[in-house]
């Protein structure tokens, strides 16, 4: 007796492979993705602004690593004691006005360094709805009707909640893309879907919102031949479709869901050779994170020498991966 509902997922006309750069943008479940391929030596660059949920704050991130947006004074607010921009997640916001701008312009100027050469920009939508900015007292806060990626928890009035038409979203991406493909021709894309669902904003409300995503999504999968769709939240919603997969608050998939859904990912979007070579990594990985009772004993000596000699090999046949970290580590017999 089948106990899941079969989904047919077929394999990208063309697969990613370690000699291949990605950037991920999106949702927290991007991060999920991510991290992944981060720890497995792919060459990555992960949500340059933070954490982005709404397909707004996704081309306005993206649209401004292509043209190296550099920002200033002007762009920042304070609030709750630090300085925050509203294009970026609060990990950017500092205390000092000039950290903040700081690590924001070198995270723009890598991202914009990082598109150019990228191969894949893998996108996960996790919301339709944004936030707008009404008018405030405070002369730095007077940009009223300007949508932002995040609130920062500024109090609810400074904000206009509006659920993205579909068409709204369809072009917002289309021009996104079309102008990314400008500045890269070479780039492709896998969208997803974040299964996490927003419950904040009602259940209705956000099956409407996942909805017109996934709408949108498809329409432009249909117009541009280098865009592909990864059906994570189809994944999550329609296979699993079971609370032992969720997380306490019912809301984000736990880990058995996420290791699924990476599992799938793997073997749709990865080159079949290089999952060969990612098994291989990933022993090498896991025997880094081992902390021993005793580092002094012949056996842990002879336990990293032995690994010394496997990442040498591996580094010798594949000079594209990036192994200093675990050299440095397993030299130390």
């Amino acid at each position: 007796m089948d106990l899941l509902l079969n989904i047919e997922l077929n394999k990208l006309p063309e697969s990613i492979t370690y000699r291949d750069k990605s950037m991920l943008v999106g949702s927290c479940f991007t991060e999920h993705i991510g991290n992944t391929l981060g720890e497995l030596k792919f060459q990555t660059l992960q949500n340059p602004n933070g954490i982005l949920f709404g397909p707004d704050a996704v081309c306005k991130s993206l649209l401004s690593h292509v043209q190296n947006k550099q920002y200033a004074e002007q762009d920042l607010f304070y609030l709750n004691e630090v300085w925050n921009s509203w294009d970026h997640h609060s990990r950017f916001s500092h205390i000092h006005k000039d950290e903040c701008l700081k690590g924001i312009n070198q995270s723009q100027q890598k991202a914009h360094d990082f598109l150019y050469v990228a191969d894949w920009l893998i996108i996960t939508l996790g919301s339709s709805f944004s936030y707008f900015l009404t008018p405030q007292p405070p002369l730095h806060l007077w940009r009223g009707g300007e949508a932002v990626a995040n609130c920062h928890r500024a109090p609810a009035n400074w904000f206009e909640k509006k659920m993205l038409e579909v068409d709204e979203i369809k072009e917002m991406l289309e021009s996104c893309l079309k102008q990314l493909k400008q500045f890269n021709p070479g780039l492709k894309f896998i969208f997803t879907v974040s299964p996490v669902r927003h419950i904040r904003d009602g259940v209705v409300e956000n099956n409407r919102s996942k909805a017109r995503l996934i709408e949108a999504v498809h329409f432009i999968c249909s117009k541009f031949e280098s865009a592909h769709y990864f059906p994570a939240y189809e994944l999550v919603i329609d296979v699993l479709r079971d609370y032992r997969f969720y997380d306490i608050d019912l809301v984000h998939p736990n880990y058995p869901a996420t290791e699924f859904v990476l599992e799938k990912f793997i073997e749709t979007c990865i080159a079949e050779e290089t999952q060969q070579l990612m098994k291989e990594i990933k022993q090498i990985v896991i025997a880094r994170k081992h902390r021993p009772f005793q580092p002094d004993t012949n056996a842990h000596r002879q336990f990293l020498k032995s690994y010394l000699e496997k990442v040498k090999d591996l580094q010798q046949k594949h000079n594209f991966l990036d192994l200093k970290e675990e050299l440095n580590y397993f030299s130390q017999a």
